[in-house]
């Protein structure tokens, strides 16, 4: 029989494919955004110390009261608009959209575009 990868495997190999073209740096740190099946999560990450610079996800407690759903592509494109918000407050400007593995629509697409008309440019 042929044996076919999980979504979850294929998915943690074309993220490791993804970093290995690119990381974070001081100058322009590294927007990581995760995907479960009931929330999201973004990080901008400084790669060179490996430090967290700025976080949001749909479990804290402020976005979750403006959201209906934690899951959605509503959600994602609120938690584009308040990770880019936070980092525009601690001066980050620019940053490398690194997807995660997963495939850039739907969610993933509605975050990042969420950040860009915030003002993150990627």
């Amino acid at each position: 029989m042929v044996r076919k990868e999980s979504r979850q495997e294929v998915r943690v190999k074309k993220h490791k494919r993804i970093r290995n073209r690119f990381s974070g740096t001081a100058e322009r740190p590294r927007l990581a955004v995760f995907r479960s099946n009931n929330h999201m999560y973004a990080q901008i990450i400084d790669d060179t110390v490996g430090n967290t610079l700025v976080a949001a996800s749909t479990l804290e407690k402020e976005v979750k009261a403006e959201i209906e759903k934690t899951n959605n592509v509503d959600a994602a494109a609120y938690l584009g608009t308040v990770i880019a918000k936070r980092a525009m407050e601690k001066g980050i400007t620019e940053v490398v959209f690194d997807r995660g593995g997963f495939i850039y629509q739907g969610k993933i697409a509605a975050l990042a575009e969420a950040a860009r008309e915030a003002g993150l440019q990627f």
